[in-house]
């Protein structure tokens, strides 16, 4: 199994002293990559597990959102992520908040009613209001058979 570390070449020795325990095998670094030999490996330990694991160590070391894990076949490879996307990620999380607020100040604006003049204006209808979805009523907790 081979762990190319691209820009976190820095970090490689003490991620491999934190695979180490998990995988059950040395890990040997070599340049930007970790080799860890397969005859070696635990029982049961797969690549999307060492995915995990190398997740946790990222998270750790408090680097997670700057980096992406992807496996192929035996090879992981740590990919950081470009300013460029986190920017994107951004700009998209306040339209989502653009779209609410709307909303809100619409609710604000409905209970200044203005005055209805008498006579056939009055027999018009109100603007109906769109419906909320029905709130989810709790299920009733099941009852015990009781023994005579």
């Amino acid at each position: 199994m081979k762990v190319v570390l691209g820009t976190l070449k820095y970090k490689g020795d003490e991620l491999a002293t934190f695979l180490e325990p998990r995988v059950g095998a040395k890990p040997s670094l070599s340049g930007d990559a970790i080799e860890i030999d397969d005859g070696e490996v635990r029982e049961g330990v797969k690549p999307r597990h060492v995915k995990t694991y190398i997740k946790r160590f990222l998270y750790m070391n408090k680097v997670r959102k700057n980096y992406r894990v992807f496996v192929s076949g035996r090879e992981l490879t740590i990919q950081e992520i470009e300013l460029g996307e986190e920017k994107e990620e951004e700009e998209k999380k306040p339209e989502k908040k653009a779209e609410a607020a709307p909303v809100e100040e619409a609710k604000a604006e409905e209970p200044e009613a203005p005055e209805e003049p008498e006579g056939e204006a009055a027999e018009e209808p109100k603007a109906e209001k769109p419906k909320k979805a029905a709130a989810k009523k709790p299920r009733p907790k099941k009852k015990k058979a009781e023994e005579d």
